[in-house]
């Protein structure tokens, strides 16, 4: 058998070249019979297999890493190819016009691969505010202000010449042959449009995502986007300087140059754009008496730090009961988290922003996650919640920084890849909000489509400053990359170094609750990765304890309120995806929230 030309899954072929792309045989892929996407909550089995697993957040990506790891793909090529379909068929979460967080894992050596946008050199401290208020945070999202500098695509470019195994020129193919011939709108894509006002008044989104009456096309309607696979092919040819320079740099420029608040992107800023090699911040957790590593993202992400600390300062704090009871994390277990996460939470606020801007607290990010600087810490959680969490002082040592105020995250997608060669990533990516800054990207307004532009820089702290005037690390400040809480994780086991998991998560700010709640539900609890998953969802921003609503039992709420919690039942539809090793291979899970697939073989 042929690897290069033969590999199907959901009835979706790898059919013989017929176009001309460099770097390798030029392939094309046929639109697969799309299955029903998830809508609401749907209950997922899980999925075995024993050689390599691919889970996405859409079945169509999901196909597509498939398809690359069957041809003889690394888990990279893998990711790559899932990447560039979720930004056509999930473009409210990702995309090439946003950035994202790659862990890579070769067996050996973990590496960071940093795609997070930038600032324009053109972007001020003080552009989100208005008369010396922070604007409201919807106008912030939807203003030319709000655009960073895309790094993805330059990122996954940089990351394929290390880990590629196929040509870069065949990893688009699934998504220019789906661009081109079209794939079925899903439910919650034509829930999310139709519940998204600022969309429409972009003309470019309207026209393309809209039907005449102004609602959004119905699920099932084959939407096709030219202009999309146009943008592809230039970068299956060219590579990331496709993106960054000549015709789409300057449609993006001139996009983000428009009304209202126009930004300041510019052509310099796409050329300059350069991604990032950090190590990874791995930590040592033991649950259930076998000892983990724990690898995640570094600053300029604030997740790994957070569930880090929470996992730390759980370990330092006592039990008074159960920590599941009925199945279902009990109200004591709820209680500790909730203080923790506060905790947590504080020292994020305070701290946490891009390491070429701010220095880590002790000169290492580290040292917040110091066990004895998290004993310490642990010594606030009580038996009764705490009104406001202080921020800590890792190594004793003091900061002229203030805190930033909670402010709305929203947005982005997961990818985990596991091949058959041992080697393995986890991929967090976004364009923040949902659609973004709500600006279609075009070469050519004759041409249905496009993609969508950022709004990562209202990650950024709205306001520079506190009351006294102390400026606050996550600022606005020309060339930095805002804070992130994606959290990508790759968990080993820490005596042998073997893989054990690759998971992670959208969902903004929460993304580290439901990071920790995969981890706390497969180390601690033994459940498998889909039982974690379906766990309820809870946590805190550093302020009341959140619950998944309708999900917990009757006396939950009452129990924490005795605690003095204010609590607040809410929407909290994570996107969990997890492919963990098993003693016959792997076995993937996949969030019941939303359509995710796990594939494999």
């Amino acid at each position: 058998m042929n690897k290069t030309l033969t590999m199907s899954v959901l009835s979706l072929t790898l059919l013989s070249a017929c176009t001309t792309l460099p770097q390798g045989p030029a392939l094309r892929y046929a639109v697969p019979e799309q299955p029903e996407a998830a809508s609401g909550n749907t209950a997922k089995p899980g999925w075995a297999y024993t050689r390599q697993a691919v889970a996405a957040a859409n079945p169509l990506a999901t196909d597509a890493g498939h398809q690359v790891l069957r041809a003889g793909g690394s888990a990279l090529d893998a990711a790559i190819a899932v990447q560039m379909v979720l930004g056509l068929v999930e473009p409210q979460s990702s995309g090439i016009g946003g950035g994202a967080f790659l862990l890579h894992s070769d067996g050996q050596k973990v590496t960071a691969h940093d795609g997070r946008e930038t600032a324009p050199a053109g972007a001020r401290a003080d552009m989100f505010m208005d008369q010396g208020k922070a604007l409201p945070f919807g106008e912030a999202v939807h203003s030319g202000h709000s655009v960073g500098v895309p790094g993805a695509v330059r990122m996954l470019e940089a990351a394929h010449r290390q880990h590629g195994r196929l040509p870069w020129a065949q990893l688009l193919q699934p998504a220019i042959t789906l661009a081109e011939q079209g794939f079925r709108v899903s439910p919650r894509l034509h829930a999310l449009l139709n519940a998204d006002a600022l969309l429409k008044k972009d003309p470019l989104a309207l026209r393309f995502f809209y039907q005449a009456d102004g609602q959004a096309w119905p699920v099932g309607h084959v939407l096709r986007n030219p202009e999309y696979a146009h943008v592809l092919r230039l970068i299956a040819a060219q590579g990331s300087q496709a993106l960054h320079e000549g015709p789409v740099a300057q449609a993006m420029v001139d996009r983000t140059a428009q009304a209202p608040r126009p930004g300041t992107l510019s052509l310099k800023d796409l050329a300059g754009y350069q991604p990032r090699m950090r190590d990874a911040l791995c930590f040592d957790h033991t649950a259930a008496a076998r000892a983990y590593r724990i690898c995640g993202f570094p600053p300029p992400s604030s997740g790994q730090i957070a569930i880090g600390q929470i996992l730390g300062l759980l370990d330092h704090t006592p039990a008074q009961g159960p920590e599941l009871a009925g199945g279902l994390p009990s109200p004591d277990f709820l209680h500790r988290y909730t203080e923790a996460s506060r905790l947590a939470f504080a020292d994020r606020a305070q701290f946490v922003a891009d390491p070429d801007f701010v220095r880590a607290p002790a000169g290492d990010w580290r040292s917040l996650l110091d066990p004895a600087y998290l004993r310490e810490r642990s010594q606030l959680i009580g038996t009764q919640a705490m009104k406001t969490a202080p921020a800590g002082q890792p190594g004793g040592k003091t900061t002229s920084f203030a805190p930033m105020p909670t402010q709305t995250e929203y947005g982005t997608s997961h990818i985990s890849v596991v091949d058959a060669q041992g080697r393995a990533v986890a991929m967090t990516t976004t364009i923040e909000a949902a659609f973004g800054s709500r600006r279609m990207v075009t070469t050519d307004p004759s041409r249905p489509g496009g993609f969508l532009l950022n709004n990562e820089l209202t990650d950024f702290s709205l306001n520079p400053a506190d009351a006294q005037g102390r400026p606050i690390a996550n600022r606005v400040e020309p060339g930095k990359r805002p804070r992130s809480s994606m959290s990508p994780t790759l968990v080993f086991d820490k005596a042998s170094g073997q893989l054990l998991m690759s998971g992670g998560s959208p969902g903004g700010a929460l993304i580290i609750h439901y990071t920790a709640k995969l981890l706390k539900g497969t180390l601690h609890w033994g459940l498998n990765a889909q039982q974690a998953i379906d766990l309820p969802n809870f946590g805190s921003l550093g302020g009341p304890s959140l619950l998944e609503a309708q999900r917990f039992d009757r006396a939950t709420v009452p129990a924490l309120q005795a605690r003095g919690h204010e609590v607040r039942e809410m929407e909290m539809t994570s996107g969990l995806q997890a492919i963990e090793r098993t003693p016959k291979g792997w076995f993937g899970g996949a969030d019941p929230r939303r359509e995710g697939l796990v594939l494999g073989d």
